[in-house]
C-alpha cells in the first residue's frame, strides 16, 4: 500500500513538473534583428515599395525568411539592396496563400532550390496536398471507362504544387520547428477569408515572445493569445494586422486589447495594418511604436526593455492622428480597466 502511494505521488509530481516546465528559449544574440524586405511604405531610397510583405528574421543563429512579397523582380531588387544572401537562409515561412506574400518564392528557389519551406496545410491548395480517395462517392454500376482511375483509385490522391520539386513541409497545427521557434497555425473565421489558414512566427526569447505576423487574417488578438500560451510576455509584434479597412471602433478595440489586455511591450506594424491603425498605435505606444517601413532593421538585442531601432522613419504629422483622437480621449473606451477594477474589489 505504501509503495503504491509512493508511485502515485511520483506520477503526480512528474505530471506537475511537465506542466510547469519552462518553454524552450531562443537566444537573442547581440546581432539579432528583423529586417523588412518588402512593404508599400518606407524611407530607404534604395528599396522599391510595393503592396506585400517579407521580412528576414535573424535570431538564435537562424536566418528565417518570412514571406516573399508580391513581385519576384521587386523582391530580388530589395534583396540585392540589403545584401541578403539567400543561399544561407535556414528556412522560409509562407504565412498564407495570398500572392502578395509568396510571389517572390520563385526568386528564392532560383538561388536556393533546396531550401526548407514551411507553409500551411490546406485540403486542396497551391502548396500541394493529399486526400484519401474515399473522399468522393463511388458508383460500382458504371463501366470502368466512366469511373475515376477505372474504378481503382490510389488509396491516397496527391495534388500538385505551384513549385514542383520544392522542399515544402505543410503545417496543420502549432509546431515548434527549432528550439524556442514556433509556428502558430490558426484559421480565419472572418467573412471574405473564412477558412483561410495562416502561420505566424513566435520566437521565445529570454525577454519575451517576438511575434512576426503576415496578415493576421485569423485576428491579431487570437494570434497574440496563442503566443501567450508559450510565454505570457509579448516583447514585440511585427508585421501586418489586417485592419486596413477597419472602422475606428474596431481599431480602438484592437489597440486596447494589445496594450491593456495582452500588455504587448513594443509594436512594429506594417503592410495591411492600415494608416489609421498606424496612427492609433503610434498614439497609444509612443516611443515603443517602432517604425517598420521597407528597409528598416529592428535590432533584437538581449536584455533591453525596449527593442532598438534603425532606419527611423519620419514622425507622423498631427493630422494623421485625427481619426484616433476622438476615441483616445476616452481613458477606457471598452471598459477593460473598469472590469479589472471590479474584479479586484470583488476579491478584497
Amino acid at each position: 500500500m505504501k509503495l503504491r502511494a509512493t508511485l502515485l505521488f511520483a506520477v503526480v509530481l512528474g505530471g506537475v513538473a511537465a506542466v510547469v516546465a519552462p518553454a524552450r528559449i531562443a537566444a537573442a544574440e547581440p546581432d539579432s534583428q528583423i529586417t523588412i524586405l518588402y512593404d508599400a511604405f518606407g524611407s530607404d531610397a534604395a528599396m522599391k515599395k510595393d503592396w506585400g510583405f517579407s521580412a528576414l528574421v535573424e535570431i538564435s543563429g537562424k536566418r528565417i525568411l518570412f514571406d516573399t512579397g508580391n513581385d519576384p523582380d521587386i523582391f530580388a531588387t530589395n534583396i540585392k539592396a540589403k545584401g541578403v544572401d539567400l543561399t544561407s537562409i535556414d528556412f522560409v515561412v509562407l504565412s498564407h496563400r495570398h500572392s502578395d506574400h509568396m510571389a517572390g518564392l520563385n526568386h528564392v528557389l532560383s538561388v536556393n532550390p533546396t531550401v526548407k519551406i514551411y507553409a500551411p496545410r490546406e485540403g486542396f491548395g497551391i502548396y500541394g496536398s493529399s486526400l484519401p480517395s474515399s473522399f468522393y462517392r463511388k458508383d460500382d454500376s458504371l463501366p470502368p471507362a466512366m469511373r475515376y482511375y477505372d474504378g481503382r483509385p490510389p488509396e491516397v490522391m496527391k495534388f500538385g504544387t505551384a513549385w514542383q520539386g520544392a522542399n515544402i513541409e505543410l503545417i496543420d497545427k502549432t509546431t515548434e520547428i527549432a528550439p524556442g521557434i514556433t509556428l502558430l497555425a490558426l484559421v480565419s473565421d472572418t467573412p471574405g477569408t473564412k477558412e483561410l489558414k495562416e502561420l505566424s512566427l513566435a520566437i521565445n526569447t529570454a525577454d519575451g515572445i517576438v511575434l512576426v505576423v503576415g496578415c493576421a487574417h485569423p485576428g491579431i488578438e487570437k494570434i497574440v493569445e496563442a503566443a501567450t500560451a508559450i510565454n505570457p510576455r509579448i516583447r514585440l509584434i511585427a508585421g501586418g494586422f489586417h485592419l486596413v479597412v477597419a472602422s475606428d471602433e474596431i481599431i480602438a478595440k484592437a489597440v486596447a486589447a494589445l496594450k491593456e489586455t495582452f500588455k504587448v511591450e513594443n509594436i512594429a506594424p506594417g503592410h495591411c495594418t492600415g494608416e489609421p491603425t498606424f496612427a492609433a498605435l503610434k498614439q497609444a505606444y509612443g516611443d515603443r511604436y517602432l517604425y517598420a517601413g521597407v528597409g528598416t532593421s529592428l535590432p533584437l538585442a538581449p536584455g533591453t526593455g525596449s527593442v532598438g531601432r534603425r532606419g527611423e522613419g519620419p514622425a507622423l504629422q498631427e493630422d494623421d492622428l485625427a481619426t484616433y483622437r476622438k476615441l483616445a480621449r476616452r481613458e477606457d473606451p471598452f471598459g477593460i480597466l473598469r472590469a479589472r477594477q471590479r474584479m479586484r474589489h470583488s476579491n478584497l
